[in-house]
């Protein structure tokens, strides 16, 4: 595998994970003793929709698509993993199958936490529920805003707010990336806009300054361009 994943110590990548570092000691130390270090190839599957729970999964290094195909064929992509993000935990909580396909987007490094050695660590300790209900209630409130942004943003606004989201680590704190690696075609699906609308709006947003576009990926050149793109009425403010 061509992976660059190289650390022989998945526990210093973990660390790098807000909601980790934020976890009681003692949960962590037992997530990183029941866990274990996998590897899939670009393309490879990880888990479909509709199937059974097998644990809580931490991307150590590489890319994860997370979306869903039609009878037809036709993808819905909610989101691209990169580090150091979990997933997964959905399942954890009511017991049923998988919402969503994961699969890799590239040669990927994963951190996995079997569903027998967590819901037997949560049996013994009750208590170690509410973390893991804070890492449930962050992706609500991503879906949330995701929902009221497609029904009332106009499609630049959806787009400058999205490649912000993504830069910032889907709210990861102190996650700041200036280079994302997503194509076009994937946030096209991510935010169900045509490849042709994507396209002439990542344009303008470059002649104005704010990005650089160049295959398979987006930089960040100024983001306080960028985030005045994604919320124009703030910038009209009057300042008090």
């Amino acid at each position: 595998m061509s992976s660059s994943f190289s650390s022989n110590d998945p526990l210093a990548v973990l660390e790098r994970s807000a909601w980790f570092r934020a976890a009681p000691e003692a949960l962590r130390s037992q997530l990183a003793e029941l866990g274990r270090v996998e590897r899939l190839q670009a393309g490879e599957r990880l888990f479909m929709r509709g199937d059974p729970d097998d644990g809580l999964y931490c991307l150590l290094d590489g890319l994860v698509r997370i979306g869903a195909a039609s009878a037809a064929g036709k993808e819905a992509l909610l989101a691209v993993i990169e580090p150091v993000n979990w997933f997964g935990e959905i399942a954890l909580f009511d017991g049923r199958a998988r919402t969503h396909d994961a699969y890799a987007e590239r040669d990927s490094v994963l951190f996995h936490i079997p569903r027998a050695e967590l819901a037997a660590l949560l049996e013994r300790m009750p208590q170690y529920w509410h973390p893991f209900g804070l890492l449930l209630t962050q992706k609500l409130r991503l879906a949330f805003d995701a929902i009221e942004e497609a029904a009332l943003l106009p499609a630049a606004q959806r787009i400058a707010r999205r490649l912000l989201l993504m830069a910032g680590g889907y709210g990861e704190p102190g996650v700041s990336r200036r280079v994302l690696k997503v194509p076009q075609e994937d946030l096209a699906m991510m935010l169900a806009l045509s490849r042709q609308t994507i396209n002439q709006i990542l344009k303008q947003f470059e002649m104005q300054g704010a990005l650089q576009l160049r295959y398979a990926e987006i930089e960040i050149v100024d983001v306080n361009k960028l985030m005045a793109l994604a919320d124009p009425d703030e910038n009209r403010r009057p300042s008090v």
